[in-house]
């Protein structure tokens, strides 16, 4: 989620951004032309409907918020874990409530073609670090296949950026936060030298 917020940002407003790291995302979610009316109905009837009820605020003891957090994200570590409840949530009378808007639960009603996505792509000027895990999302759901779009995002940066590098670590969709030591040399090195690519 993230990544896509900041691929978006990196082509709205490129002369803010100098570098772009995406861990476990391409930095744009394409998605099916023939489907996209019908996304914008099911993610604007999920919002009606989410409004018409009430979100009073749910307090979890600190325990049953952990539980909650890695029966959520099955590929946290429950050191992991810990450190997004310190960020992620807010200490209350009776336990802890968590800080994010729930509404980021819904189907989106805002989804973009493949062929949009390699046009905002084109108006990143920042160099670009791309970290795929193995066994995260990105790499064992969508990457491995030919005919990916996600695949076709990735391919355009090599294409689009004089500055691109594309690295595969060992790890799952949490690699930054399950086992740092995997990225930070990556990353270390990406910001601290040119970001040609080694492909």
């Amino acid at each position: 989620m993230g990544g896509n917020v900041g691929g978006l940002f990196s082509c709205i407003f490129p002369d803010m951004v100098e570098r772009l790291i995406l861990l476990d995302s391409c930095g744009f979610v394409p998605y099916r032309k023939d489907k996209l009316v019908l996304q914008m109905q099911k993610g604007i009837e999920a919002l009606l409907k989410w409004e018409k009820q009430e979100h009073p605020p749910k307090v979890y003891s600190p325990l049953t918020a952990l539980q909650r957090l890695l029966k959520a994200n099955t590929s946290l570590s429950e050191a992991s874990a810990q450190i997004l409840l310190q960020r992620g949530a807010t200490e209350v009378p009776g336990g802890l409530v968590f800080n994010r808007d729930f509404r980021i639960n819904l189907d989106t009603p805002y989804r973009t073609p493949l062929e949009q996505c390699l046009e905002y792509q084109k108006k990143i000027q920042a160099s670009v670090l791309i970290i795929l895990a193995k066994n995260g999302i990105l790499w064992s759901k969508y990457y491995a296949d030919e005919t990916s779009p996600f695949k076709a995002v990735v391919e355009g940066y090599k294409t689009a950026k004089s500055e691109f590098r594309l690295e595969i670590v060992e790890g799952d969709h949490h690699v930054h936060l399950n086992e740092p030591e995997h990225v930070a040399g990556i990353i270390t090195d990406f910001l601290s030298k040119d970001a040609t690519s080694k492909l």
